[in-house]
């Protein structure tokens, strides 16, 4: 089964890292998507998505703030709960996996008062990389590589 998605948009407003009772860094998020394609001389829509971020919660909320374009790979999780009325609802929210800046310093710096930033992506699959190069080794020569 599959079940991913690839969103770009806008926060809404700044992230705010949050704890769990362990010391899980979570935040939660919404940003807005223009819709596509709309009907001739419709105002274009937009949806509001909101994204839950685990193990990028820091780096978002160190890196983004209002204004600022996002792109956000997960997946789609709902969950059901009572609202204060007792009725049962659903929300539908997604997870995120990765998240990359989707433009420029000189764009952010324009829709957002963070722009000092550099570009570097984190994932829950990858490391983030400081980009500090210790790691890797230099290969000298022209040969056939070793794999």
């Amino acid at each position: 089964m599959l079940n991913v998605v690839v969103l770009t948009g806008r926060l809404t407003a700044d992230p705010e890292l949050k704890h769990t009772p362990n010391d899980i860094a979570v935040t939660s998020f919404t940003i807005a998507v223009n819709r596509r394609f709309s009907r001739p001389g419709e105002e274009k829509q937009t949806d509001f998505i909101d994204i839950v971020a685990w193990r990028t919660a820091e780096f978002v909320c160190k890196y983004f703030g209002k204004g600022q374009l996002i792109s956000v790979e997960g997946s789609i999780q709902t969950r059901t709960y009572q609202d204060k009325d007792g009725n049962k609802r659903k929300a539908f929210e997604i997870v995120a996996r990765d998240v990359q800046f989707a433009e420029s310093k000189k764009s952010a710096s324009l829709n957002s008062t963070e722009s000092n930033v550099s570009s570097p992506v984190v994932s829950d699959n990858i490391p983030y990389s400081s980009g500090n190069n210790e790691d890797f080794q230099t290969i000298e020569t022209d040969d056939d590589l070793p794999f």
